[in-house]
């Protein structure tokens, strides 16, 4: 993990921080790959450092961790995860351990991840 990642999810709500920490280590896991990049308030998940590379964001809040999706608008969301009114980019809300062991999530990531 970078010292930058490291650094926002140690920062970030007590109250959030193992729910941040379990999605981190999820789009690890299903993007092994990824180039992550992390500023003061996100980390970033993508091919490159890059906006164009961008596939994920991950944002501690206060309640809930948002997960981004980028060009996610286009994605197939039977369950209605997906949350946003933005023309291209979506996200969910992770606010407990069930919704980030949701099986319509893991298809959401598989699926931002083949496009």
């Amino acid at each position: 993990m970078s010292a930058d990642a490291e650094r926002l999810l140690t920062g970030c709500p007590t109250e959030v921080r193992p729910l941040a920490r379990k999605a981190y280590q999820q789009l690890r896991a299903a993007f092994p790959d990824a180039v992550i990049t992390a500023d003061t308030e996100n980390i970033g998940f993508g091919t490159d450092a890059g906006y164009q590379g961008l596939k994920f964001t991950l944002t501690p809040r206060r309640n809930y961790v948002t997960l981004g999706i980028a060009r996610a608008a286009g994605l197939p969301d039977p369950t209605g995860l997906l949350e946003g009114s933005g023309k291209v980019h979506r996200h969910v809300k992770l606010r407990t351990q069930e919704d980030l062991d949701n099986p319509a999530l893991a298809a959401l990531i598989d699926a931002a991840l083949a496009d």
